[in-house]
């Protein structure tokens, strides 16, 4: 695990926390589990009920929706918060595709973050809205 020092720093690498001080950063570093894992580890598969929320430090993460591949995600980048918001099954899975570092939120460590931190909630609900227009040619713009 790393330091508190070491922690606050990755975290203040993530674009939608760069402009926080430095004690939400530590209260994040708090909420927040700073895990590796391996390349070909599954974070999350289409249909399972989501208990987690998952920032990318470093790694590649690859999304995929129906056995395709929608996207590819790296660091800085968030995934998981779907599932959390509206408390439906996950709509994609995704996969390590090289060794990452992530930082995870459970449900309740992610709607403390949401709560307290009303800038990353817009953040989070601004990513989720461009993923919605991107991912489903249906949506209502």
């Amino acid at each position: 695990m790393a330091s508190t020092d070491t922690k606050r720093d990755a975290i203040r690498g993530v674009p939608m926390f760069a402009r926080l001080g430095d004690r939400q950063l530590e209260e994040i570093g708090r909420l927040a589990d700073e895990v590796d894992v391996a390349a070909g580890h599954v974070l999350m598969r289409e249909g399972a009920i989501g208990e987690e929320f998952f920032i990318i430090l470093a790694g590649q993460v690859e999304v995929q929706r129906g056995g395709t591949v929608i996207r590819t995600l790296g660091p800085g980048d968030f995934l998981g918060e779907i599932s959390l918001i509206d408390h439906g099954p996950r709509s994609a899975t995704a996969t390590c595709i090289s060794a990452c570092r992530l930082l995870v939120l459970a449900h309740r460590e992610f709607n403390t973050l949401l709560a307290d931190f009303p800038d990353i909630e817009r953040q989070v609900l601004v990513a989720l809205a461009e993923r919605v227009r991107t991912l489903d040619p249906q949506a209502v713009h």
